[in-house]
Formats: structure tokens, sequence, C-alpha cells
């Protein structure tokens, strides 16, 4: 998969894991994630699938419909990237934090309902409901935080509060920062994050 790596100042420090929106690249999260956790080394990630010429990371049938045989498909072919990338980098693999937004916090949504533990936490900013009716593997003491749009245009308030109630019910400990700036991340969602993994991380 066509990505970035930019090793951390402070191998003390988890190492990031991005995964942009619809339209996005590898580059596209940097700077969010040199804010979130500074010090940290960020591996960005393109999405394979091209939506008339906007890279994501899974095909959808129309907005907010999934392939979901290609959403699955998909989810296993990132798993083997970030398994060949943590030999190949020499990361910690206990130690990755998903940072996902839109399409690419659906990813990583579905990496988490697929691999369990194979985030040590995700921050997961404007997702939907990856999949329904799977049985999830535990995600016991995995802390999820969620940032929501309570005016998003594409999101309704209800799915947030279905996808809190999965990844609980699986035994993540879920956060959700809901705020009023629609499906557009803003500062003090951004902020919020930054401090929910300051405190994580502490």
């Amino acid at each position: 998969m066509i990505h970035i790596f930019k090793p951390g100042s402070d191998a003390s420090k988890p190492v990031l894991v991005l995964f942009h929106g619809t339209g996005g690249n590898e580059r596209d999260l940097l700077p969010l994630g040199e804010m979130l956790s500074p010090g940290s080394a960020l591996l960005g990630i393109r999405g394979n699938v091209s939506e008339n010429g906007m890279p994501r990371f899974f095909r959808r049938l129309a907005e907010g419909v999934f392939d979901e045989e290609d959403l699955v498909f998909r989810t296993h072919e990132v798993k083997q990237f970030l398994d060949e990338a943590v030999a190949k980098y020499n990361l910690d693999a206990s130690e990755l934090i998903a940072v996902g937004y839109s399409n690419g916090a659906n990813i990583a949504g579905s990496l988490l309902m697929h691999y369990g533990s194979l985030f040590s936490s995700a921050v997961l900013l404007h997702p939907m409901v990856p999949l329904r009716g799977m049985d999830l593997p535990s995600l016991e003491g995995t802390p999820v935080f969620i940032g929501a749009g309570l005016n998003d245009p594409l999101l309704r308030k209800e799915e947030t509060e279905e996808l809190q109630g999965l990844l609980e019910g699986a035994g993540a400990e879920v956060t959700v920062h809901w705020g009023n700036q629609g499906h557009r991340l803003s500062a003090a969602e951004a902020e919020a994050a930054r401090l929910w993994l300051e405190r994580r991380n502490s």
C-alpha cells in the first residue's frame, strides 16, 4: 500500500497509524498526528480503492451504503500491510494507535471489529457502523475516542450511539465527543482527542 512513515523523536511514544477520509492521501493526517501525540512515529496509509479518482479504503454502493464484501477484503488487506510495516520499520506491534477520519475511521473501526487488540487504542473521527451482525472479538480494556457532530449531515446521532454500544458490548472503553461542526473535523474536536490521548498515555 502507498504510505509514508515518519520516525518519531520519542521512542517511548506510541505509533500513530493514520487513515484519511475520502479523497485524501497518506499525508493528509500527518499534521493531526503531530498535534495529537508530539514525538510519536507516524504511519500514514493511502486507501487502495479509487472512487472517481478519489482514494478510499473500500468501495461503497451509494452514500452511506458500504460494499460489505469489499470492506471485509480491504480490512484484511490493511491488516496484512500493517504486519509488514511493523516488521519493516521495527515497530512495537503492541503500541499502535489508529487515527481515522470518516472513511478512514470506518476502516479503522472494521479492523477493531475483526482483529480486536490490533490497536492499543483508537481515535475514530466521524465514523459510521462499518458492519452489522458480527460477533466481535474481545475489546476488553481498549480505549476508543469517537468524535461526532450533532448536526453531521452524513451521520445520524443514532448511528454514533449504535457504534458506541457495539464497541462497549465487546468491552471497549468508549469516550464520545459531540461537537457542532457537521462532518468537518474541528479544532475543538482535535484538541479533545489530544487531551484524551495524553491522559491515556500519561
